[in-house]
């Protein structure tokens, strides 16, 4: 696949293609979901940072999790994902070979079923839970659609390579909510008079404090530095060297999400370590920016109204003779 100047899909600097000549290095969040404990300091983090409102707080029934996804006035998420499993049992990528016939490795996170003797069964036999916890946020993606489709300029490329919302210029149309492909911004609802209802919301990166040389909000907050902060490529590498030492414990379903420059949006400025398949965290298995055939397609449609414009001039020029 040929990638053109000004291409909406492909490997490309996003802050340059924006124009930023020069421009600092892309700055993005590497999230090791390895590390991840669920204490949602990131979310209240980013919530005091942004003002941003709660959600309710209301108990799903379905999970820990009181938050339920991403939204207007959630831009940062951590999810809880119980999985029943049998220690020990084959559950990995490749077939569960490397488990089956050693122990499980443990990862620091909490086990389900205590014993009659309050202490923690591991052995083999006896049923237990893992918990997949992820904080989740806007992937800040090379190619944005949301950025592509928005008539008014409120969505803009900021010379970190992040993707961000000027609420003073949405005008509510909704065009972004439908075309991103990971269903993360949203238009605010609340009663009338709240502060930006209707109005396009999602993550920033915490621009305001980029501009200042400080971390973002939620990566500040993390005790377990789950949500690593700096230069995408650097974050590439670290993330890489992770993979490979989980894998080196055993733990072979650990797989990166986001960072393939060559996948269908060129790659995101905030990526994740998983421990199972994306569709177990709610992450589409094979995003592509939805904006990505308008090219081709204008094109298209161009030839065929030239086409048509030419039948009709024939038509009348075949009447008048």
């Amino acid at each position: 696949m040929v990638f053109r100047k000004n291409s909406l899909y492909g490997p490309v600097d996003p802050a340059a293609e924006t124009g930023y000549d020069p421009h600092p290095p892309r700055k993005g969040f590497f999230t090791d979901t390895s590390v991840c404990i669920g204490c949602k300091a990131c979310e209240v983090a980013c919530k005091e940072w942004n003002e941003v409102p709660d959600d309710g707080f209301g108990m799903l029934g379905m999970s820990y999790d009181n938050t339920g996804n991403l939204n207007a006035n959630t831009w940062r998420h951590v999810a809880f994902i119980e999985q029943p499993r049998r220690s020990g049992s084959p559950e990995a990528a490749d077939g569960g070979m490397a488990r089956a016939k050693a122990p499980p490795v443990e990862l620091g996170m909490p086990a389900m079923g205590p014993d009659s003797d309050g202490a923690t069964d591991t052995g083999h036999d006896k049923p237990d839970f893992r918990w997949l916890m992820s904080s989740d946020v806007c992937k800040h993606c090379t190619h944005a659609a949301c950025l592509d489709v928005c008539p008014t300029g409120s969505l803009f490329r900021t010379e970190f390579g992040t993707v961000v919302v000027q609420d003073d210029i949405c005008n509510g149309c909704g065009y972004c909510v439908a075309a991103c492909p990971y269903g993360v911004i949203e238009r605010r609802r609340g009663p009338e008079g709240a502060k930006n209802v209707g109005i396009a919301q999602k993550c920033t990166l915490c621009y305001d404090r980029l501009t200042v040389g400080e971390k973002p909000a939620c990566a500040k907050a993390c005790p377990t530095e789950s949500i690593q902060f700096g230069d995408v490529e650097e974050l590439r590498e670290r993330a890489n060297e992770r993979v490979a030492q989980l894998h080196e414990r055993g733990v072979m379903d650990a797989r990166l999400y986001g960072n393939d420059p060559e996948d269908g949006v060129g790659g995101t400025g905030a990526f994740f370590l998983l421990l199972d398949e994306p569709e177990v965290y709610g992450l589409p298995p094979d995003p592509v920016v939805t904006t990505r055939d308008l090219p081709q397609m204008f094109n298209r449609a161009t030839a065929a109204g030239l086409a048509l414009l030419a039948g009709a001039v024939v038509s009348f020029l075949g009447r008048r003779s």
